[in-house]
């Protein structure tokens, strides 16, 4: 059985993986999410949080031989992990994550998607550090079909996401390179295309890639199903 870390989205915490956690547990793997900086629990200032300090976070929080999950945003920590620690990941996933392009920012990557549905859901900070999702929105963009209140559970706990970290290219390096990696496409995704997560993995093994017909959300939404196709990933 495999020792699996999930790291969270944008706005989002270690809070989300709350059913995904015990259905990886049923099947005999070690489950754990962390918070990235600024999110959850942890308390580091949004002006203080950079890319190199959320792959950080993720490296400190690696065992000796973990499968590391990145939801959305969390794909770019994790490979900046990767780098930091190759020698303790026993394999990335990305789950309707971004899937870095080297010498690119996440916010590269989203202006180069052919379309933007989250877009009109963002609320910038008037100091232009973060943004917010509109709450009235989250449910659209994140949850439409995860069980009726998951939008409230959620609206309580969302936070500011830090701009700078998303604004800051990677420079992908050996780890990275070297490091087994799977990917995970949710075909019904209302926030990063469903057709821009195919040209992400365009040059990808097909035996690599996956497909889940839910949300943003599957954690959420479908947590046995997504556990179940986790167990299926770690043991091929």
């Amino acid at each position: 059985m495999s020792d699996i870390l999930l790291v969270h989205g944008s706005c989002h915490g270690a809070w989300c993986f709350r059913d995904l956690i015990p259905a990886l547990e049923a099947l005999g793997h070690t489950a754990r999410a962390i918070d990235l900086p600024s999110h959850g629990e942890d308390q580091t200032p949004i002006s203080d949080v950079t890319l190199d300090a959320c792959g950080q976070a993720v490296a400190d929080a690696l065992g000796e031989d973990t499968v590391v999950l990145g939801h959305s945003w969390g794909g770019y920590p994790i490979s900046r992990a990767a780098d930091l620690a190759p020698n303790k990941i026993a394999r990335l996933i990305f789950l309707c994550a971004y899937a870095p392009w080297d010498g690119h920012s996440l916010a590269d990557m989203r202006r180069a998607a052919p379309r933007q549905p989250i877009l009109d859901a963002v609320i910038k900070s008037d100091d232009g550090v973060s943004y917010t999702i509109d709450p009235a929105k989250t449910r659209r963009v994140f949850y439409h079909d995860a069980p009726e209140g998951t939008e409230d559970f959620a609206n309580a706990r969302l936070c500011p996401q830090p701009i700078l970290p998303q604004e800051t290219p990677i420079t992908l390096g050996d780890g990275f390179a070297n490091a087994p990696k799977s990917y995970i496409r949710c075909n019904n995704d209302q926030t990063i295309p469903p057709e821009f997560q195919r040209t992400m993995t365009e040059t990808w093994p097909a035996q690599d890639v996956y497909e889940m017909d839910t949300s943003h959300s599957p954690f959420l939404a479908a947590p046995k199903e997504l556990a179940a196709l986790i167990d299926r990933i770690v043991n091929t």
